[in-house]
């Protein structure tokens, strides 16, 4: 399946697409130019940001892009004409890419991503971006909310078995941007560069029918990153006990236990005693780690109860995003034939912000942010005063703090227009961009909300064009 999947990289779409790229075809559309604009309406989480992650496959996606032969031929069969089939047989994404950089923190409503293009071609690709671009950041997005919860302390993806099958894999990668330290997917390891981990399973404990034997077997064999999973049968007085038996007995062959891991029960409770333990066998060097349904929430509360934690290995709430399955992300045409375009709603708050735009973070003399400005691509300078976007009313004075644009070019013309950074360099970026973020952001209840303002020019357009469509 994985293989077959890679050759039908053009059907990886909606049906919609392709009915619409047909008729740009057929009604001498296709090369019109447009433009389309990649933004989310609300935080995931109920929280005050967003990792933007998933840049990385989506260019490789788009370069790769194009139809098979049995490709055409089942279109054919779903009514496809074949002067269309023709075109899709040489077709090669020929677009401009502009995007923030991967392991930017960005918030609602900004411009994260622009297509430009003929209007077939980046219509054609609205699933793909909105399909690798919503779920890597969502993902991400939950790997640093728990990042920041466990504070140094190391954290480990355990979460491929219960991950959306194969996203599994873009689940791994995108928890690494967002801050986990390694995780237990081999595949994902190999491929992306990603620290592995993992040691054992209560099966491996079962399967020997007796504790000790199992801990000492396992120690023979992985003298030096052994870890002992304590909670089979019972924690406090069989799994810790044979755990610092074998730590001794390492100890006397030359090695150190590495640590302990507890997966079930008092999660809090159970770390403190056993750290008691290990302290009073003199293994004060033995790490405890836990595992069990955790997330930022579980991770913030053991460590409020002051449990002596070193590490968390975060499986399912992690890679399925449990508490928000989805991010809102949208792709939405915003100029086209070199008009600005968009569509009016009877909510506001859904009326969409017309023709291409540009993007700005400023922040305060500290490096800290301070506020993000949307622009039109036409005004010469960054604005200096930002508008709310719904209620003009309130406005944010800019002009004393410096202005950085955040979309920059990743392809013109279908090409690559610089070396796309290592998987290392995003981490790295995601993590000094966190950290300029105001705290008042990050908390879990109740963030502080994010300054997203516009420049009077592209209000006023805004608002021209919602009146002149609602006129009679």
């Amino acid at each position: 399946m994985v293989r077959d999947f890679l050759h039908h990289l053009g059907l990886y779409t909606d049906l919609y697409e392709l009915t619409m790229a047909q008729g740009y075809f057929l009604s001498g559309r296709a090369d019109v130019p447009a433009t389309f604009e990649y933004f989310f309406r609300s935080n995931p989480f109920n929280g005050g940001y967003v990792v933007f992650a998933g840049l990385g496959e989506l260019v490789e996606a788009l370069l790769c892009l194009s139809f098979s032969e049995e490709d055409l031929d089942y279109l054919r069969r779903h009514g496809f004409q074949d002067k269309v089939l023709e075109y899709l047989r040489t077709f090669r994404f020929r677009g401009s890419l502009w995007s923030v950089r991967e392991g930017e923190i960005v918030f609602p409503r900004e411009p994260i991503v622009r297509v430009e293009g003929g209007l077939l071609e980046i219509q054609l690709v609205e699933t793909l971006v909105l399909n690798l671009l919503n779920f890597a950041s969502l993902i991400a997005t939950k790997a640093m909310r728990i990042r920041w919860a466990a504070g140094e302390r190391f954290i480990a993806d355990f979460g491929l078995r219960r991950a959306q099958g194969w996203g599994g894999m873009l689940a791994s990668k995108a928890a690494y941007i967002g801050g986990v330290d390694a995780t237990s997917n081999v595949a994902a390891g190999m491929l992306y560069g990603i620290p592995i981990t993992g040691t054992q399973a209560h099966s491996w404990i079962q399967s020997f029918g007796d504790e000790l034997e199992a801990f000492r077997t396992f120690a023979q064999i992985y003298p030096d990153r052994c870890v002992l999973l304590v909670d089979t049968y019972n924690t406090l007085a069989s799994g810790i006990p044979n755990a610092i038996r074998v730590a001794k007995e390492l100890e006397a062959s030359g090695y150190r236990l590495l640590g302990i891991r507890i997966d079930s029960g008092d999660l809090a409770a159970l770390s403190k005693r056993a750290r008691q333990m290990l302290d009073e066998a003199g293994l004060t060097y033995v790490k405890i780690f836990t595992s069990n349904q955790l997330d930022e929430y579980v991770v913030r509360s053991l460590l409020q109860q002051g449990a002596p934690v070193d590490g968390f290995g975060i499986g399912t709430r992690l890679v399925t995003a449990y508490d928000c399955p989805a991010l809102d992300g949208v792709y939405k045409l915003v100029e086209c034939g070199g008009y600005p375009t968009l569509k009016v709603s009877d909510d506001f708050t859904k009326v969409l912000l017309p023709g291409r735009k540009r993007l700005f973070r400023y922040r305060h003399p500290d490096g800290s942010f301070a506020a993000d400005g949307i622009s039109l691509i036409e005004e010469a300078s960054p604005p200096v005063e930002l508008y709310h976007p719904f209620y003009p009313m309130q406005r944010t004075l800019v002009s004393d703090l410096s202005a950085e644009p955040l979309l920059q070019p990743v392809l013109s013309n279908g090409k690559l227009c610089s070396s796309p950074p290592s998987l290392a360099e995003v981490r790295a970026y995601a993590a000094e961009r966190f950290r300029q973020l105001p705290d008042v952001h990050k908390r879990f209840e109740n963030p502080h909300l994010y300054t997203v303002g516009i420049s009077r020019p592209l209000m006023e357009l805004r608002d021209r064009l919602v009146r002149e469509a609602l006129r009679p």
